[in-house]
C-alpha cells in the first residue's frame, strides 16, 4: 500500500507539478521542491477524498427500507450521531448544515487513522492539511453568518449589544474570529503528530507487543480530536447564524 501511494505521488507530480508550480508562483508562494511540489499526505487526503466519494455514492445506491446493508446501517448510525449533536448545538435548521459537518468528521477521523498503519504518515500531523479545513471551516460559517443575517447585520453581530463600546468590541471581534483558524489548525496539527512520534518512538525501542497500546491511544486521539473539529465547527456555525451576539471561544 505504501508502494502505491509513493508511486501515485509521483503521477501525480508528472501530470500536475508545471501547472501548480506556475499557478503558486503568480500567487506570490515560493515551492520548495518545483519537481515534486505534491507530497505524500496531499496523496492521502485524495485518496481519503475518493473513499469518502465511494461511500457516500454506494450508501445512496444501496438504499433500501426492507432490508439495509452494512453500508447503510453505517451511514444512518453516523447521520443520526451527527445530526443529534448538530440539533442541540445549532438547533432549528441544523439540516442545511449536516452534509458540511458530516464531511468533516468523517475526512478529518479517516486522516488521523492513516497513523494506525506502519510507515504511513498521518496527513493531519502535517501542518498544511488542518490549515486548508481550518480556513474552508472559517469561510463557510462566515459565508452562512452573511446569508442569515445580511452584510450589515453580520458586521452588527461583531460589535457587541452595547453600541457605545462597539469601537472597542469590533476589532477584538475580527482578531478572535481570525484566530480561530490558527486554533483549529494548531489543536489538530499537535495532537496527531505528538501522537505519530510517540507511537513511532515505542515501536523503535519495543516492535513488540507494548506499541499496541499506543496505536490503540493513537486511535483515541484521532476519534477525539475529529469529534471536536466537527463541535467547533458546529458552534462557529451556530454563533454565526444566530441573531444575538454570542460569546466568543
Amino acid at each position: 500500500m505504501l508502494f502505491l501511494i509513493d508511486a501515485l505521488t509521483r503521477l501525480l507530480n508528472h501530470w500536475f507539478a508545471v501547472p501548480l508550480v506556475a499557478l503558486m508562483t503568480k500567487l506570490g508562494i515560493h515551492v520548495a521542491h518545483p519537481s515534486h511540489p505534491i507530497g505524500s499526505a496531499l496523496t492521502m487526503e485524495l485518496i481519503v477524498m475518493a473513499l469518502l466519494l465511494l461511500f457516500f455514492v454506494s450508501a445512496r445506491l444501496s438504499l433500501n427500507v426492507e432490508k439495509p446493508g452494512v453500508i447503510q446501517h453505517t451511514a444512518e448510525s453516523i447521520h443520526e450521531f451527527v445530526g443529534s449533536q448538530a440539533e442541540q448545538i445549532i438547533g432549528h435548521g441544523y439540516e442545511r448544515f449536516m452534509p458540511f459537518v458530516t464531511t468533516i468528521l468523517m475526512f478529518v477521523l479517516i486522516c488521523n487513522c492513516f497513523g494506525l498503519f506502519p510507515g504511513f504518515q498521518t496527513p493531519t500531523a502535517d501542518p498544511v492539511a488542518p490549515l486548508g479545513i481550518a480556513i474552508l471551516t472559517f469561510i463557510y460559517y462566515n459565508w452562512h453568518g452573511v446569508r442569515e443575517q445580511g452584510v450589515i447585520g453580520y458586521i452588527k453581530h461583531f460589535m457587541g449589544p452595547i453600541w457605545w463600546i462597539s469601537w472597542l468590541l469590533f476589532p477584538i471581534e475580527i482578531i478572535s474570529h481570525l484566530a480561530r483558524i490558527m486554533s483549529l489548525t494548531i489543536r489538530l496539527y499537535a495532537n496527531m503528530l505528538a501522537s505519530d512520534l510517540l507511537t513511532l518512538a515505542f515501536f523503535s525501542m519495543i516492535p513488540v507487543a507494548v506499541p499496541v497500546i499506543f496505536l490503540a491511544l493513537h486511535f483515541g486521539v484521532s476519534l477525539i480530536q475529529a469529534y471536536i473539529f466537527m463541535l467547533l465547527s458546529m458552534i462557529y456555525l451556530s454563533m454565526a447564524v444566530s441573531h444575538e451576539a454570542g460569546a466568543d471561544i
